[in-house]
């Protein structure tokens, strides 16, 4: 292999491609960086066997194409640390010269026959999406993923397309994000095939990591085994999480007695202001709802109590609900409205925020001593 590209585009591919190398692995080979020249183009090829990523790099001179593999962390940090602008790339019996002006680098390789298969995006059957609908929908939910061990089918965010919308949904049992968003309308004018996938948070970072233009119309598609995106200088799979995901829909009132409007900055600074004399243990607190006000009430035996009031806009019946202030302030946080909205109908059923166009946040109660 002998190439000569530019130093920001081959730093940018690396540093995506060692996102997913792992440290070390059962497998060492994936430890290393996969680079593959072509006649007109770069490609570098990362994976931990359940995320992977091809990153491609145009506009490079290829005297003689090949395939590399080399140790990722130490190629990555030579590149980012260079001066120059441009970068030579070339194998030197069983190493690999990394040169740039008088800068010089030499690595040992790996045989690439002993790097697993990576999977190529087929166009056949995918749907198109703007990238900045598919990252919206990421971060309106992804927050809402499980992390502790022992909810697998949870640590992911279960992707459907129904119709023409795509809808992402996430949830760690005690709260539950959902946003849906219509498809932009693809250029054969067909409509998506019905299709459902738990898709794993860490893909999902990758995903939106790799989508550098909001505009671009990336492509998606539900494999049986993993889900891919295409950018037009990425393509990246997540192996699917094997799982029943919960029946999300059964939390989710239809209807509801009591209804809260309030503005979102607001609420977020009062939440937080209680929330300080609350413990670990103790991480709740009381909305107390009457007429056109809230008084929020926090408490903890270490550390003592507070309580404040903020005027909102309030329909039915005067009462409490307690809720974990961590998990309210995390979906307001990504609230895309002014004014949130708050329904319930008693102090033990969830509670219902609206945070935007077809996007509804829903936080299990705590019960708590008054």
């Amino acid at each position: 292999m002998k190439v000569l590209c530019e130093r920001e585009r081959l730093r940018e591919g690396l540093t995506v491609a060692t996102s997913v190398i792992p440290l070390k692995s059962t497998r060492p080979a994936v430890e290393n960086v996969c680079l593959v020249a072509t006649d007109h183009a770069l490609e570098l090829v990362g994976t931990d066997l359940d995320v992977a990523v091809r990153y491609r790099i145009d506009d490079v001179k290829v005297e003689e194409p090949g395939t590399v593999l080399v140790p990722a962390r130490v190629a990555a940090d030579f590149v980012r640390d260079l001066t120059g602008d441009t970068v030579q790339l070339r194998t030197k019996g069983e190493t690999f010269l990394v040169e740039s002006g008088s800068d010089r680098c030499e690595l040992t390789t790996v045989d690439p026959d002993e790097y697993p298969v990576v999977a190529r995006f087929s166009e056949d059957g995918s749907v198109p999406v703007l990238g900045s609908t598919f990252t919206r929908l990421v971060s309106r939910t992804s927050f809402a993923a499980a992390r502790e061990q022992g909810r697998y089918a949870m640590h992911g965010i279960l992707t459907q397309v129904e119709g023409d919308t795509l809808k992402m949904v996430a949830t760690d049992g005690r709260r539950l994000a959902v946003a849906t968003s219509a498809f932009e309308a693809d250029a054969t004018g067909a409509a998506p095939k019905a299709s459902r996938a738990i898709v794993p948070s860490k893909g999902m970072q990758l995903f939106c990591r790799v989508i550098d233009d909001p505009l671009e119309q990336v492509r998606i598609h539900f494999g049986e085994n993993q889900f891919g995106l295409k950018t037009s200088k990425a393509e990246v799979f997540a192996r699917l999480i094997d799982g029943e995901f919960p029946r999300y829909t059964a939390v989710i009132p239809a209807s509801t007695e009591n209804l809260v409007e309030v503005e979102t900055e607001l609420l977020i600074r009062k939440l937080r202001l209680v929330a300080n004399v609350t413990s670990a243990d103790t991480r709740a607190v009381r909305l107390s709802l009457d007429k056109g006000k809230m008084t929020i009430f926090g408490r903890s035996a270490a550390m003592g109590e507070a309580t404040t009031e903020l005027d909102v806009e309030f329909e039915g019946k005067a009462g409490d609900i307690a809720f974990n202030p961590d998990y309210v302030i995390d979906g307001l946080k990504n609230c895309e409205l002014e004014r949130v909205r708050l329904e319930y109908n008693e102090k033990t059923s969830p509670g219902k925020f609206t945070l935007g166009e077809n996007y509804i946040y829903i936080v299990m109660p705590i019960t708590i001593d008054t």
